[in-house]
């Protein structure tokens, strides 16, 4: 059974030098964590990014957003994890 994919969408604070500073951490999270379908990267305005991923469930997804460096840096104005089914 193949595993459920998510996408999780994010907006940064104006804050541009802490999110610089984050980028490599909030970077090789993503990276280590080694999750199926993992396809991540920036919006063009820096504004934000979107990941989308295959976890095991909900609870594994949730656990791969709350230990972003973004999100535990206070670095996001706004997000959102949903489950996706891509057509």
């Amino acid at each position: 059974m193949v595993s459920p994919r998510f996408a999780y969408l994010y907006f940064m604070k104006d804050e541009p030098d802490r999110i610089r500073a984050t980028v490599p951490r909030h970077v090789a999270h993503w990276q280590q964590l080694r999750l199926p379908g993992y396809l991540g990267g920036p919006f063009q305005d820096r504004t934000g990014g979107l990941i989308t991923f295959q976890a095991e469930d909900g609870e594994h997804a949730r656990r791969a957003v709350d230990t972003d460096p973004f999100l535990q840096e206070g670095l996001l104005e706004v997000r959102w994890l949903k489950q996706w089914t891509p057509q």
